[in-house]
């Protein structure tokens, strides 16, 4: 649980770093469950001809090296989401129970509770964030959750019908994140209100709304979190290291406001006033992004933001 102090800090702060949440089976039942989901991936990649090097000796991070060399997406099929566009009924994505277990953890939404109130829903505006190498990176890959990320707001990704939403931004580290291999930096004390955004290499706050003080690196042990303030602007520094940076990107909101993204499905992780509503079983959540995914393959483009690359910021 947070302690006065920290609570104190987040407010002030619009951020806290919290070490030791998950414990490390629950880590390490997160790596064995995406070791055996890229093995079954990089095999069949294999047999197709995709990459050359056999599977058999390699690690989980020389199968993705290998995929990066060969230019296959090798992130979309580990991701607990759907992209930006061009969804259809056979997109890849994964939803397991290791990962599952993690979202739902007792210890991470105590300490959501204490920050956003008794009534949580699980934001579906969530991913997997594996970070390579930036010198292995190919040089057109412009995805947050692979290559460096642009200084931006968690309430700046959402839709307009998100904007008075109470919510909550938990980022676990999965392997250590240190300054060295690209842990998140922030601007202390900037998440008052929203900032004009921008097409960047993602989207990103303007240029001219651009932090220039206060801003302090976070770096975070294996099983820890840091929880940012919606309107906290944050980025990641490039991983100058020689391995890879692990983590995912969760968000919870208060049950029954709008999630910033309603094409996507949410859950009730945590009721205090009717328990029953909770979802306990990842199968049925992982069914929800399978009808979703149906369903969204087979209408218009639904934005996922609402910034457009020619706005009055952004000439």
């Amino acid at each position: 649980m947070l302690q006065p102090d920290q609570l104190k800090f987040f407010a002030e702060k619009g951020y806290l770093v919290v070490p030791d949440v998950i414990d490390k089976v629950k880590i390490e039942a997160v790596k064995a469950e995406y070791t055996h989901l890229l093995d079954d991936l990089y095999r069949d990649w294999h047999a197709r001809g995709m990459v050359t090097v056999p599977p058999e000796g390699l690690s989980f991070w020389d199968k993705i090296g290998e995929c990066n060399m060969h230019g296959i997406d090798w992130f979309q099929p580990l991701d607990i989401s759907l992209p930006h566009n061009d969804i259809e009924e056979s997109t890849p994505m994964h939803f397991g129970p290791a990962i599952f277990d993690i979202v739902t953890h007792k210890r991470l939404i105590d300490i959501v509770e204490q920050l956003i109130g008794p009534e949580i829903t699980s934001n579906p505006i969530q991913h997997v964030r594996i970070k390579p190498p930036a010198r292995t990176v190919p040089k057109d890959e412009t995805r947050a959750h692979i290559t460096v990320t642009d200084w931006h707001q968690d309430m700046g990704v959402t839709l307009e019908e998100a904007d008075h939403t109470k919510m909550i931004t938990v980022w676990l580290a999965v392997t250590d994140a240190t300054v060295e291999n690209g842990c998140l930096q922030v601007a202390l004390g900037k998440h008052k209100g929203l900032l004009p955004h921008c097409q960047k290499t993602q989207v990103g706050i303007a240029d001219s709304f651009l932090p220039t003080e206060q801003i302090i690196p976070t770096p975070v042990t294996a099983g820890g979190i840091v929880v940012f303030h919606p309107f906290t602007p944050h980025s990641s520094l490039p991983n100058v290291s020689d391995d890879f940076r692990w983590s995912f990107d969760l968000r919870y909101n208060v049950t029954g406001q709008p999630t910033g993204r309603s094409q996507f499905p949410e859950f009730i992780v945590r009721s205090k006033s009717n328990p029953k509503r909770e979802l306990k079983d990842w199968k049925i959540w992982r069914g929800l992004w399978e009808d979703t995914r149906k369903h969204l393959s087979s209408v218009p483009h639904i934005p996922q933001h609402r910034w457009s690359s020619d706005g009055p910021y952004c000439a």
